[in-house]
């Protein structure tokens, strides 16, 4: 049943007007909708759902990931709008802020209430 169901990424933020601003005015992600208990949007054929909450910021690892066709060019896109993450992974190559995994592209960066947010292309 679920492995045919889509999935929601929900990210907890701080201030919703400040998390609405970046994932509105930078990641440029327009809402789907919105409510007292956060925004909903639309991205490919899935959904994330920014929600306040005090416990913001806390995970320790990626919260949301998108699929993208072109690395290099959404890296691109986002260049001088976010601030890009570096991680040492065993075996890993690395192309400016892409890190090249095997088979997978990816890139990371984080919201302003330090999500960790990324992006991967399969190989």
């Amino acid at each position: 049943m679920l492995q045919d169901s889509r999935v929601m990424a929900m990210v907890p933020v701080k201030d919703i007007k400040i998390a609405k601003d970046f994932y509105n005015n930078v990641l440029g992600l327009k809402p789907d909708s919105e409510h007292e208990f956060g925004v909903t949007y639309i991205c490919g054929g899935g959904k994330m759902f920014v929600y306040p909450t005090p416990t913001a910021g806390t995970a320790k690892s990626t919260v949301a990931e998108w699929e993208v066709k072109d690395i290099k060019a959404a890296v691109k896109d986002l260049e001088g709008k976010v601030e890009w993450e570096h991680y040492d992974y065993p075996g890993a190559k690395y192309d400016g802020p892409i890190h090249i995994l095997g088979g997978m592209k990816a890139a990371w960066f984080k919201d302003p209430d330090g999500n960790t947010l990324g992006l991967n292309q399969a190989a």
